[in-house]
């Protein structure tokens, strides 16, 4: 099984790798690549009947959006209590992410066209780096590989194509789409990170 160090090399930024392997080191958890999920970039999850945690993330993310979302899932581990009293996306889960990513913010790590909008989002952190559209529009340049279009990227009244099925844009939420199944005409909340073809 690969290391820590083995698995995150070229995923972050050179100049943020030992710095992600040292929180690791402070308090472990197992870490997985995922494949690509439309519904997320990353998860933490923690075994009651182990005691033991897991953190995952979207193995395709851009080593900025990885960096994010690596950071963003060590906090969840870093305030989780097994009794489940605080808040997912609360004030103690906002506290630790700007802690644990201040010492990232500077542009070794960061362009400066992704450093702006992430220093505001930061201000107050939200569940997704898609319910901040600047944000998510500067990291996905940086994109890979040229995917697809994504639900936020689109425009109210636009139509795309999702798993063979035809929807219309209705409305956009914080980190969902309200969106119109063009064959049943039933309404349904699609995460705004979804990749779609547009029609």
């Amino acid at each position: 099984m690969p290391s820590l160090q083995q698995t995150l090399l070229g995923k972050v930024p050179e100049a943020s790798l030992d710095y992600c392997i040292g929180l690791w080191e402070e308090e472990p958890f197992r870490f997985k690549l995922s494949k690509t999920r439309s519904s997320k970039l990353g998860d933490y999850r923690y075994d009651p009947k182990t005691k033991s945690h897991q953190v995952t993330v979207n193995e395709d993310l851009n080593p900025y959006q990885f960096l994010i979302t690596y950071i963003h899932e060590v906090a969840h581990r870093r305030v989780h209590q097994p009794k489940g009293r605080l808040k997912p996306h609360g004030a103690h889960w906002k506290h630790e992410f700007r802690r644990l990513l201040l010492p990232l913010m500077n542009d070794q790590v960061f362009p400066d066209d992704v450093l702006r909008p992430l220093a505001r989002h930061m201000k107050n952190p939200k569940a997704s780096t898609a319910g901040d559209p600047l944000l998510f529009q500067a990291i996905s340049t940086y994109n890979l590989e040229n995917d697809g279009v994504r639900i936020i990227n689109l425009k109210v009244g636009e139509s795309f194509l999702l798993r063979s099925r035809q929807f219309q844009l209705i409305e956009k939420k914080r980190t969902r789409a309200l969106c119109l199944d063009l064959g049943n005409r039933k309404r349904y909340l699609i995460p705004m990170i979804a990749e779609v073809s547009p029609l």
